[in-house]
């Protein structure tokens, strides 16, 4: 077992506590908060020990869980590493690319892992189809959700969007090229409402949208690659793969087929991945664990944290705003 801390007891952060505590993968130690009013009410009602400072906390621990505002991701995150523990950060890695950068070599320096809370990664529906994966040309996703003032201190492409450029870029095999964005702000005083094109330089393009004052929630993405469509629906854990084949010379009765223009005949047929329900979460930091003692590349490294907010950066900066 690994000791284990967090820093931020928040809404996210008491989610951490509550399952590194449940985990046989992890010894709880305990976590920092900067309020003291937080951390004896949390410590009271959930028994979670506090620590007096940061550096306690942090001497006390082989892996660290940083779940402060992203304000303060970056200096936890050097106080993390250069502590020479492991460290677990939540998304967004930091406020700026330069930042994340420092991180991810200064990790690489002190030969301690990271890895980045892009929990969709661990999405059972995702995890059901990513394999299928293959060379995608076009990928559109929505993300949307009803309004919550938790998160809108930063855009909702650093809020919300940044799930989809993750999970994105873990499938495309290739750089990109330009990115085209427009945003519009409604309640806060960053965008609340998004969209995004993408292109690659393989030709794959992204059109992403995310918005945080929705009438309902919805989490989609799809994607088309030659003779395949694949659907996946994050709220609901849900998947669909649909694939052509040329057809037979002799169909059966329920065969659904197509011609297209040139007369080329395709069959279409559906598969359906079996899903396996889990904590997403959970899932993530105990590949963490997994990943430390197998002394290998986290499934969401560092690196592929600042490539992601990098695309992000990018996305904000090329902003239409209104």
């Amino acid at each position: 077992m690994l000791k284990a801390g967090v820093l931020g007891a928040g809404h996210l952060g008491k989610i951490h506590l509550k399952l590194l505590q449940q985990s046989s993968k992890y010894e709880l130690v305990g976590f920092y908060d900067a309020s003291k009013e937080a951390s004896k009410k949390i410590e009271t009602e959930f028994g979670y020990k506090s620590f007096p400072t940061m550096d306690s906390l942090i001497d006390a621990c082989e892996m660290v869980v940083v779940v402060t505002p992203t304000s303060k991701h970056f200096d936890c995150a050097k106080k993390v590493i250069n502590a020479g523990k492991h460290l677990f950060i939540e998304k967004p890695i930091t406020e700026t690319v330069a930042q994340a950068e420092e991180i991810r070599d200064l990790a690489k320096l002190k030969k301690v892992r990271g890895q980045v809370g892009q929990v969709e990664r661990f999405n059972p529906a995702f995890q059901a189809i990513k394999d299928k994966i293959n060379n995608p040309m076009f990928i559109e996703t929505h993300r949307l959700a009803e309004f919550n003032p938790r998160g809108t201190d930063v855009s909702v492409v650093l809020d919300l969007m940044i799930h989809d450029i993750d999970a994105i870029l873990s499938v495309v095999q290739s750089d990109v090229k330009s990115v085209n964005s427009s945003g519009v702000s409604v309640i806060s005083e960053t965008p609340d409402i998004a969209n995004a094109r993408i292109e690659f330089e393989n030709g794959c393009v992204a059109n992403l949208t995310a918005s945080r004052i929705s009438l309902k929630n919805m989490r989609k993405a799809r994607f088309f690659q030659r003779d395949a469509y694949i659907s996946v629906d994050f709220l609901e854990k849900k998947c669909e793969v649909v694939k052509m084949k040329n057809a037979p010379e002799k169909l059966d009765d329920f065969a659904m087929v197509l011609t297209n223009a040139e007369g080329v005949k395709k069959q279409i047929y559906f598969e359906n991945p079996t899903i396996e329900i889990n904590n997403a979460i959970l899932d993530e930091l105990e590949s963490f664990h997994d990943a430390i003692k197998a002394d290998r590349t986290p499934e969401v490294s560092l690196k592929q944290g600042t490539e992601a907010l990098r695309v992000a950066m990018l996305i904000i900066e090329n902003f239409k705003t209104i």
